[in-house]
C-alpha cells in the first residue's frame, strides 16, 4: 500500500531556508569580526575555536545543498516532477532541524542569544512546516514513489548529457563490474579491458580542448560531461575506474591554466589520446594538504632540474609514465608557497606494487604501493627520488612558470575535488540501489524488511541524500565552466565526501551481516567511501582553511 504524504508548499520551505540563510549570514559576519586584525581574517585567531569553524562550514555545505535542491525539484526543464519535490521539501525539513540544532547546542559560540535564535529559527510557521516535513508518512511516501517509478528521480542533465551518461552506465555495468569484486579483494591493477575501453571512447581527452586532440569544446568547459562519467564508473567501482580521468583532469588543467603553448601541444595530445598516463605527485609525509609546506627539491643544474625527496599517496604512480611533481625550485624558505614549481618528468610504465627505474645519467626513481582498506585497483605509492633529472623544457610555464607550481596546482585541484564528489555520488547511488533491492528480497519476521518503516525511512533519507548532491555537484560543475566556484568545489566536496560515509553505512546495516561479507558490493561501497573525505584534501583542511576562511574572507570584504 502506497502511502499517503503529508501537503507541504515551497513557499513554506524557501521562507524556512531564507530565514536560516539570513542568520547564518549574520553569525559569520560576527565570527569574521571577532576573528579578525586590521581588516583581515586572523588565522591564529580561527584556531582558537576550529570547531566553531568546521560546524560553521558544514552548516553553510547543508544550507547550500538544500538551497539548490529547491531550484531543482521545481525546473520543468529537469524533467522533474512530484518525486523530487516530496524529496526536496522533506530534505529541506532535515537541513533546517539539523542547523538549528547545532546552533542551539552552543549559541554563544556563534556570538548568539537564545532569543534572537529562536526568534529568527523557531517561529511557529517554521516549526509547522520542520513537524509537517519530518512525519514518517512523508518518508514512505518517497520511497513508494521510487519503487513506483522505478528511478530515485530525475538526473536533470540535457539530451546529449543523459546519452553520455547512458553510454558510460552501460560500460560500467557490462565492463568494469565484472571486475570490481576481484580488484578489490585481491588489490590487483586495472584491468586493461577498462583501460583500453576508455582510451578508445576518448574518455581520457574529456577535460581537453578540442584543438589538443580531446573532446572538449574549444570556447567553454563541460565540467558536467566529467562528472557524469566519473559518477557512472565510480557507480561501477570506484578503485577500478572511479578515478582513471581525474589524474589527467588535473594535469591537463594545470598545463592549460600555466603551460606554454610549447607544453600544451606536446602533452595535451598524448594525455588526450592514452598514450600518456598521468601520476600527481603533490603530498609528501610530512605535509598533506598544507601544499604550501612541499620539501622535495628541484636543484637547477646544466640543461634542466634533478629531484630529490619522498612523495607519498601519489595515485597510479605505477603504471603512469609521466608525472606532475609539486617541488620546491627555490631554497629561500621565507618564499613558501611561491617558491615551489611545477616539473613534468617521464618515466617507463610498470605494473604491480613496486618499481625501480635508473636513469643513463644516474638518477633514480622507487615506488611502492601503500597498502589500504579500500580504493583498490589504482594503487597509491610512496615514491622516493634520487638526482632524477628532467629537462629544463618540462618545467612548466618554462622560466615565467618558476615559483608559481601552487597557482597552477590550485587549478587542478578545483577539478580534483569537484570529481571526488562526483565520486561520492557514483559511490552512494550504487549502495542506494543495493540496499533498495536486498530489502526488497530480505525476509525478516516472515515479511521483507522493506516493509518496515525503519528501512523505509533510511532508504528515502538515502535517495533524497544522493539526489541532493549530485545537483548540487552539478550546479558548481556550471560555475567552474564559468571559471568560477572555486569554494563551491571545495565545498561540495566536503559534504559529498561525509554524507557518502553515512550513506553506504545505512545500505551496509540494512544488509544485516552479509553488509559485512566481501561476497556481497556493499562492503566494497562502506570502506571505498571512506577516503573521500582524507584524500584530495582532508576534511578540516577544506573546511577550516578553505571554505570557513572564504565565508570569513566575504564577510569582511562585504
Amino acid at each position: 500500500m502506497t502511502a499517503t504524504a503529508v501537503k507541504l508548499e515551497k513557499s513554506q520551505a524557501e521562507k524556512a531556508l531564507i530565514a536560516q540563510a539570513a542568520l547564518l549570514n549574520e553569525v559569520t559576519k560576527r565570527l569574521a569580526q571577532k576573528n579578525s586584525d586590521n581588516g583581515k581574517v586572523s588565522i591564529s585567531k580561527m584556531d582558537k575555536t576550529q570547531h566553531v569553524f568546521y560546524q560553521l562550514a558544514w552548516m553553510t555545505a547543508q544550507q547550500r545543498v538544500a538551497e539548490n535542491f529547491i531550484v531543482y525539484a521545481w525546473d520543468a526543464s529537469k524533467g522533474t516532477g512530484e518525486l523530487e519535490q516530496k524529496m526536496a521539501l522533506t530534505f529541506v525539513a532535515e537541513t533546517v532541524s539539523n542547523i538549528r540544532s547545532e546552533l542551539a547546542a552552543r549559541p554563544a559560540e556563534y556570538e548568539l542569544t537564545y532569543q534572537e535564535l529562536f526568534s529568527k529559527l523557531f517561529s511557529d510557521e517554521i516549526n509547522a512546516f520542520v513537524e509537517a516535513a519530518s512525519k514518517m508518512e512523508n518518508y514512505e511516501a518517497i520511497v513508494d514513489k521510487i519503487v513506483d517509478l522505478g528511478h530515485f528521480g530525475a538526473y536533470g542533465l540535457s539530451e546529449d548529457h543523459e546519452n553520455f551518461r547512458g553510454i558510460f552506465k552501460d560500460f560500467a555495468e557490462n565492463v568494469v563490474v565484472p571486475h570490481a569484486e576481484h580488484v578489490h579483494r585481491h588489490d590487483d591493477l586495472i584491468p586493461q579491458e577498462i583501460i583500453n575501453g576508455l582510451r578508445d571512447m576518448g574518455c581520457f581527452g574529456l577535460c581537453i580542448p578540442e584543438q589538443f586532440g580531446g573532446i572538449q569544446p574549444n570556447d567553454r568547459p563541460d565540467n558536467i560531461s566529467m562528472l557524469v562519467v566519473t559518477e557512472e564508473l565510480s557507480r561501477g567501482s570506484l578503485g577500478a575506474a572511479g578515478s582513471l580521468i581525474t589524474r589527467p583532469e588535473i594535469m591537463s588543467k594545470a598545463l592549460l591554466k600555466g603551460g606554454t603553448e610549447e607544453q600544451k601541444n606536446k602533452w595535451l595530445p598524448l594525455l588526450a589520446s592514452g598514450e600518456k598516463f598521468a601520476g600527481i605527485m603533490v603530498t609528501e609525509p610530512n605535509y598533506g594538504s598544507d601544499v604550501a609546506g612541499v620539501s622535495v627539491t628541484a636543484k637547477e643544474v646544466e640543461g634542466g632540474f634533478v629531484i630529490n625527496g619522498v612523495k607519498t599517496w601519489c595515485t597510479f604512480a605505477g603504471y603512469a609514465n609521466l608525472l606532475l611533481i609539486l617541488c620546491r625550485t627555490e631554497s629561500d624558505p621565507s618564499l613558501k608557497h611561491r617558491g615551489l614549481s611545477i616539473l613534468l618528468a617521464e618515466k617507463p610504465s610498470f605494473e604491480g606494487h613496486e618499481f625501480s627505474y635508473k636513469q643513463e645519467g644516474g638518477g633514480s626513481i622507487q615506488g611502492k604501493a601503500i597498502g589500504t582498506i579500500g580504493y583498490r585497483g589504482m594503487h597509491s605509492y610512496e615514491v622516493s627520488f634520487e638526482d632524477y633529472f628532467v629537462p629544463k623544457e618540462n618545467l612548466l610555464g618554462g622560466d615565467a612558470g618558476r615559483g608559481k607550481g601552487f597557482y597552477f596546482q590550485m587549478e587542478g585541484f578545483a577539478g580534483g575535488r569537484i570529481q571526488t564528489a562526483a565520486r561520492a555520488n557514483g559511490v552512494m547511488q550504487a549502495a542506494l540501489e543495493a540496499a533498495l533491492r536486498y530489502s526488497q528480497e530480505r525476509k525478516v519476521f516472515a515479511k521483507p524488511i522493506y516493509d518496515y518503516t525503519l528501512t523505509k525511512f533510511k532508504i528515502a533519507k538515502m535517495a533524497m541524500i544522493t539526489q541532493a548532491t549530485r545537483q548540487y555537484t552539478n550546479y558548481v560543475a556550471t560555475l567552474l565552466d564559468d571559471h568560477k566556484g572555486q569554494m563551491e568545489a571545495t565545498l561540495v566536496k566536503l559534504y559529498a565526501s561525509k554524507i557518502a560515509e553515512w550513506v553506504t553505512r545505512e545500505a551496509m546495516q540494512i544488509h544485516g551481516g552479509m553488509g559485512y561479507a566481501e561476497e556481497y558490493p556493499v562492503s566494497r561501497y562502506f570502506v571505498d567511501a571512506r577516503v573521500f573525505s582524507i584524500f584530495e584534501g582532508a576534511e578540516e583542511v577544506m573546511a577550516l582553511r578553505v571554505v570557513a576562511k572564504d565565508l570569513l574572507d566575504q564577510a569582511l570584504a562585504s
